[in-house]
């Protein structure tokens, strides 16, 4: 039986692994998008395959984890981030955009799956060793992303295939997969039948009638898509839009990346310091300005530093409010479950919307639509305050 140790550092790895897989493709996308010769709309149709196969593993998620377990779910889905990589290798040799994205609908697939599942069992751990999990457990992704882009970047400088790059990483990700694994407990979170049913029978419409989980799912929103954003989009943003090369544009990505890494892994201080609400008005702050500069700024390199506040703006929105949201009212677990699937559903749907609307009006004129629910999320931050100094007309739900 793993310790709760090896446990909880697993779990680290196995959100660690998307991130290093999706910085290696989102540093690689200029690249990508001039081997399979392709617009910014049929990039942004490419991009769909991503989300269609994200949002079916989202909506399989909880359907999985309650029949399999976590580790089940958990290992399904990393192996097929771990091959789709290999396949999105075989799409660019190729030059076929279908291939492509169809290696991309199955990356988005595995990571739905796999995803859901290690923050499902990484809140369990949370209640289980008393200790805040989840903040660190999104940075390992950043830090995940990080360390891609660094491997995407000198990529790019010494001019590596992009079919190499990602196969060598999809080799990486192989043994990690096979030696963390078996630090995950098998079933936790299955469900038998009369758990399934009593499930089932929750009144699940009261949560959607609550206004303060709502302006919690508006938070999520903004700071989900603003992440997405950067993620499929910064490096061309800052090819086609500021003049940067593959390279800087890579570069750009990294610094956005590192500073998402450092505002999750610091996180716990602020927190602890001055309280969710006022981490989260000052994140989005942070991220309007930052996304401002980048929209509006003519100067390339201002444009280009600007990333640093985007990424510390859309750093903590996530894991902060997957946390308020489970100290919103009763049934935290379903409470927790919504915000994250439409978390998630943001994250992997945005993007190729805004790439459609960059075909159209440019994709600094696109991501006006994110600086305007970044601006949203500033007026929702009291929304995930704790409930205990929540007024009482917010805690008319009493707490479980």
């Amino acid at each position: 039986m793993p310790s709760l140790n090896q446990r909880r550092f697993a779990l680290f790895v196995f959100f660690f692994i998307p991130g290093v897989a999706m910085a290696s493709w989102v540093t690689r996308t200029p690249a990508i998008r001039d081997r399979i010769d392709v617009s910014i709309a049929e990039m942004g149709l490419v991009l769909l395959g991503l989300s269609i196969g994200s949002m079916s593993g989202i909506l399989m998620s909880a359907f999985a984890v309650g029949r399999f377990g976590t580790r089940a779910v958990m290992l399904a889905g990393t192996w097929l981030v771990a091959s789709s990589v290999a396949f999105m290798a075989l799409g660019t040799i190729t030059a076929q955009p279908i291939v492509v994205s169809v290696g991309l609908a199955c990356f988005g697939l595995g990571m739905g799956l796999a995803e859901i599942a290690v923050n499902i069992d990484g809140a369990m751990v949370e209640q289980e060793s008393g200790r805040a999990v989840m903040h660190t457990l999104h940075g390992c992704f950043s830090l995940g992303t990080v360390l891609g882009a660094l491997a995407g970047l000198g990529a790019n400088a010494l001019a590596v295939p992009v079919e190499v790059h990602l196969a060598a990483i999809a080799i990486f990700i192989v043994p990690a997969i096979v030696h963390f694994i078996r630090h995950i407990p098998a079933g936790t979170a299955k469900t038998d039948k009369n758990q399934r049913v009593e499930t089932t029978g929750a009144p699940k419409d009261d949560y959607w009638r609550d206004p303060r989980l709502l302006a919690i799912a508006l938070i999520v929103l903004a700071v989900a898509l603003a992440e997405g954003a950067a993620n499929d989009w910064l490096p061309i943003l800052m090819v086609d839009e500021h003049g940067f090369s593959k390279t800087a544009g890579s570069l750009v990505f990294l610094v956005f990346a590192s500073a998402m890494t450092f505002g999750r892994f610091a996180g716990g201080y602020f927190l602890h310091r001055f309280g969710r609400s006022a981490v989260i008005r000052t994140s989005a702050v942070f991220g309007a300005l930052g996304l401002a500069c980048v929209i509006f700024a003519d100067h390339p390199i201002l444009a280009g530093a600007s990333v640093l506040l985007w990424g510390l703006g859309a750093s903590l929105g996530f894991p902060v409010a997957i946390s308020a949201a489970g100290d919103s009212g009763a049934n935290s677990a379903e409470r927790v479950k919504i915000v994250t699937i439409g978390g998630y559903v943001a994250f992997l749907v945005g993007p190729p919307l805004l790439g459609l609307l960059g075909e159209n009006f440019g994709l600094r004129n696109a991501m006006l639509v994110v600086l305007a629910l970044l601006l949203c999320a500033i007026l929702a931050a009291p929304a995930v305050r704790p409930r205990k100094l929540a007024t009482t007309d917010e805690a008319v739900t009493p707490t479980a």
